[in-house]
């Protein structure tokens, strides 16, 4: 697909900032309200806050690395640009959505692309009872908390608590603990996408919780529910040669 109108958009880094200019001057640039498609420069968060922020216009996205780790981005050259964006490989997220109770009674609703994660806030461990579809699968688990995440964020933070990496077409979702107490052995469990997970907080005023979708948090949680959303989705391009589903292949064989 050929683009003509291409919005650029950049962290606040020196080297994204740099770009910025270099690109703007090479190709022009449109308004991310006019164009057809947006260039992000910067890093995994940077592109995380784009992705969210472009989410209800489904516009493709691609992103270039001037940040640190870059796994949802491509190499940066400013050579042949436009040539790179015709060629780029699509891939299609849903994200999930995380419904959340806290101790006011207040409710709070948001949406991650990479995962939403339940963490202590206090030095005591949580208790936390988990449903899957609404029947109990996990009466109480005590941690430092406990995530779901998706095939694009499965190596990110869910990697690093010791979870699975979930090849992109697998249709599933990672259930992991973090740091986990009793039971010492339970690190989690692979989920069909169609699973609601829900959990609840147990003791949650002795032991709270707050709840993380990506970036956005909410403090002292009673429960939270989590499901992907399927009419809801986003479009990211790869250079055919570096996709997506080949680096999460790849992160599997990493020494």
């Amino acid at each position: 697909m050929k683009f003509s109108r291409v919005a650029f958009v950049a962290a606040d880094n020196d080297a994204a900032q740099c770009a910025l200019d270099s690109l703007r001057h090479r190709y022009g640039c449109s308004t991310p309200e006019d164009a057809e498609i947006i260039v992000a420069l910067g890093g995994d968060g940077f592109m995380l806050e784009t992705l969210h922020r472009h989410i209800d216009r489904h516009l493709p996205i691609y992103g270039m690395n001037r940040g640190t780790v870059g796994f949802l981005l491509n190499v940066y050259n400013e050579d042949h640009l436009m040539e790179r964006l015709t060629r780029a490989e699509a891939v299609k997220l849903h994200p999930l959505v995380m419904r959340t109770r806290t101790v006011d009674g207040q409710t709070h609703e948001a949406l991650a692309i990479n995962e939403v994660s339940l963490l202590r806030e206090t030095r005591q461990a949580a208790k936390i009872r988990i449903r899957v579809d609404g029947r109990v699968r996990l009466e109480e688990l005590i941690c430092d908390g406990v995530l779901v995440a998706t095939p694009a964020g499965s190596t990110a933070y869910n990697l690093s608590a010791h979870g699975p990496i979930i090849p992109m077409g697998a249709g599933v979702l990672a259930l992991t603990s973090i740091s986990a107490f009793r039971p010492r052995r339970w690190r989690g469990a692979l989920l069909t996408h169609t699973a609601k997970v829900s959990f609840e907080i147990l003791e949650n005023e002795k032991r709270p919780v707050s709840a993380v979708a990506d970036y956005t948090e909410v403090r002292d949680v009673t429960s939270v529910e989590i499901y992907e959303d399927r009419s809801a989705y986003l479009t990211l391009l790869f250079d055919p040669e570096h996709n997506l589903e080949e680096r999460i292949l790849a992160e599997q064989f990493m020494p």
